[in-house]
């Protein structure tokens, strides 16, 4: 099965691919329609035999993960929204369909950045994508590792994305990377350590920096702090929130945690195997969730 089959087609809806509606956003710098990931073989039933009314993600009939099916969402410049959700209810697989570390399914994702929006970037060749990397999205990552090459230095981490947007002069990249260091709370002295050599905290910040270094319009944000001491943790959610509100970013940020979603995000959207079951506002949400598993997360991150 490819993404033709199922894609979302330009004031269409494709059979079986209806979902919870998303908040409408002015000006939107990502759109994302209908966006679905499959693992495995699935046939025409697999859609209805799972998800979260199904109690699994699983085809019990063919053994194919729907891992993320029909969502949609938009960000504007400035604002963050939310995906929610327990381990495996597809929210991480979301970002990494948008980012193009996999290859979504089905669905519609759409920058401004790229060709003004009038392209589906899932359907861009590899190149292009990883152009797009480089200058228009950006990913800080749950592990730095995936982010960071640990046998090179902090600066030399944010000189790789400079030097691929084109950036020749050394007196310029290490001028951008005392920058960004500075702003993600790097001490200066360290810029030329080994980023193996740092603390998880530490990494976490450098990465951001790297995220940052060619001015992105979109962030994507995948579980940046688990793993890190709760103080650790406090401190790298400041840094976060005061760059998007002081970069102007569009940012999708991914968390287990409502505390970061409080947090960081506007509006946020609750994945249950594979699903948006929920939609709203963030403090709406936590306020007064709407579907079921929504009211058990919420009251869980309250006990």
């Amino acid at each position: 099965m490819g993404l033709q089959r199922h894609r979302m087609v330009q004031g269409q809806e494709v059979a079986g691919m209806r979902g919870p509606s998303p908040i409408p956003t002015p000006d939107p710098v990502l759109t994302v329609n209908g966006l679905g990931k499959i693992y495995g073989r699935d046939d025409a039933g697999t859609i209805d035999r799972t998800g979260s009314d199904a109690g699994s993600a699983r085809d019990p009939i063919t053994g194919a993960i729907v891992a993320a099916w029909d969502v949609n969402f938009e960000v504007a410049a400035g604002e963050a929204i939310g995906i929610v959700g327990e381990s495996g209810s597809g929210k991480s697989t979301v970002l990494r369909c948008i980012a193009g570390d996999l290859e979504a399914t089905s669905g519609d994702v759409r920058l401004s950045t790229h060709m003004e929006g009038r392209s589906n970037v899932l359907l861009a060749d590899p190149a292009t994508r990883r152009r797009m990397r480089i200058d228009q999205l950006s990913v800080v990552y749950q592990d730095p590792s995936e982010g960071l090459a640990l046998s090179v230095t902090a600066g030399g981490n944010i000189a790789d994305p400079l030097t691929a947007a084109g950036v020749r002069s050394f007196a310029k990249i290490r001028e951008r990377a005392s920058e960004l260091l500075s702003r993600t709370e790097v001490p200066l002295n360290r810029m030329d350590d080994i980023v193996r050599n740092f603390s998880g905290g530490m990494r976490q910040r450098v990465q951001i920096a790297r995220a940052l270094a060619n001015k992105p319009r979109i962030l994507l944000l995948d579980e940046p702090t688990t793993g890190l001491d709760a103080s650790v943790a406090a401190g790298v959610l400041d840094l976060i929130r005061g760059l998007l509100e002081e970069l102007d970013l569009a940012a999708v940020v991914v968390s287990h945690d409502f505390s970061v979603i409080e947090m960081l995000t506007n509006r946020c959207i609750v994945m249950h195997h594979g699903r948006v079951v929920e939609s709203a506002l963030t403090d709406q949400l936590l306020e007064d969730p709407h579907h079921p598993y929504s009211q058990r997360l919420v009251s869980a991150a309250r006990a």
